[in-house]
């Protein structure tokens, strides 16, 4: 489904990313799995990735460090959207935590469109405060470690722990979300799932072909329905899933490296904390100005797929 959100205001006034202080190198993989650090930067372009924490750890501390960023008390947040498939209980939902955590006293709920999840909870949150909501903090955070068979070369090599959070709030001035783009396609979450206590199983081979496809098709409408073109994007941010997969689509969009955020050597999957780890680290770099569109494409277990074009607010 496409939206076209011109008149939204919702704009990002503060970012943070958390990231677990263990680093497991291919140097590390190799002890323990038939497996090399060429092959895996080869397929992947993995170097490393960060291992540890609880899922409602790192993203408290994501959220508050974009509370911080933004001059904002948790007192004065509306809602918290918390963008995660690896929750730490079944229930209450791992946001309750946050919430507590940060002293929110808003409301709190968890969302999972796995690794589309952040995207999926832009377009909520962007929703919730062009509805009436003064602030929403908006947290991507998993602890994917907890569900890799870490005897499977073929997704212990992909996956690490992290959470990236942004501050969206309402009212004038610039930056806004221009248009968006979300689908999924059940009759395909049999390539990517992990079943209730499992781990994760991933048909990679189809994922590739599929992923491709689904990035360029799902950023092409979300740029029609922002009225712009690609050449209108100061930033591409997509999920950190493979550097080939980020390669191939860029070449399809258009889009060179250099307008493109790719943190994906140093964390690998992080999942729904891919893209705000990425946005983060572009905007902590200095890569973004008060008026660029960021152009945000997700895509994984559903399988589902959802882009975004946001204004940059400062």
């Amino acid at each position: 489904m496409m939206g076209d959100v011109a008149s939204s205001s919702a704009r990002i006034t503060g970012w943070g990313a958390a990231l677990p202080e263990k680093v497991v190198t291919n140097a590390d993989l190799e002890a323990t799995l038939d497996t090399s650090d060429e092959w895996i930067v080869e397929r992947t372009g993995i170097r490393e990735r960060r291992i540890g924490g609880s899922t409602t750890g790192l993203a408290i501390e994501a959220g508050r460090r974009a509370l911080d960023q933004a001059g904002v008390p948790g007192a004065d947040v509306d809602l918290v959207i918390l963008c995660t498939c690896t929750p730490d209980e079944t229930m209450p939902a791992s946001s309750a935590a946050v919430q507590q955590g940060l002293g929110i006293a808003g409301g709190a709920m968890d969302l999972n469109a796995a690794c589309s999840g952040f995207v999926y909870g832009l377009v909520a949150a962007d929703g919730f405060l062009r509805s009436g909501l003064g602030r929403v903090l908006l947290i991507g955070a998993e602890t994917m470690s907890r569900i890799v068979d870490w005897e499977d070369r073929g997704t212990a090599i992909l996956f690490g722990d992290g959470a990236g959070a942004v501050v969206l709030e309402g009212g004038g001035g610039p930056g806004r979300v221009l248009g968006w783009d979300l689908g999924s396609d059940g009759s395909l979450r049999h390539i990517l799932h992990a079943d209730a206590g499992g781990t994760i199983q991933m048909d990679g081979p189809e994922v590739f072909r599929r992923a491709v496809r689904i990035m360029v098709e799902s950023a092409e409408r979300a740029l029609q329905g922002a009225g712009c073109s690609v050449d209108d994007i100061a930033l591409f941010v997509p999920h950190q899933a493979n550097a080939r997969i980020i390669a191939s689509a860029c070449s399809k969009l258009g889009i060179s490296a250099e307008r493109t955020a790719n943190n994906l050597a140093l964390v690998g999957n992080t999942s729904a904390a891919s893209i705000p780890l990425a946005l983060v680290g572009a905007a902590d770099a200095g890569r973004l100005a008060a008026g660029d569109l960021v152009l945000v494409v997700g895509f994984g277990a559903g399988m589902s797929w959802a882009s975004a074009v946001v204004e940059w607010a400062t």
